[in-house]
């Protein structure tokens, strides 16, 4: 689950625009639909949903990983997802 410090260190930034608080706003997004989709299994609509915002939280997190690979990996770190394969 999400680290408390890492909402608290988010929230006060007010930077609603940055590459972290995207992320961070996906990931909550991409947990609350799994969780809906375990109890509704045939939701084809939420399950489209669901992969276009992993394809943006993917992009954004490539596009961390190479101006600032820091703070690419202190995000993962918090927010507790997979490293992205690289290609």
């Amino acid at each position: 689950m999400v680290k408390n410090s890492v909402i608290s260190v988010i929230s006060q930034e007010e930077k609603r625009g940055s590459v972290e608080f995207q992320v961070f706003n996906f990931t909550n997004k991409i947990r609350r639909l799994t969780s809906h989709l375990e109890l509704h299994k045939k939701d084809y609509l939420s399950q489209r949903g669901l992969k276009k915002i992993l394809g943006k939280r993917q992009r954004l997190l490539a596009y961390l990983s190479k101006k600032n690979r820091v703070r690419y990996k202190e995000l993962i770190n918090q927010l507790d997802i997979r490293e992205t394969k690289t290609r």
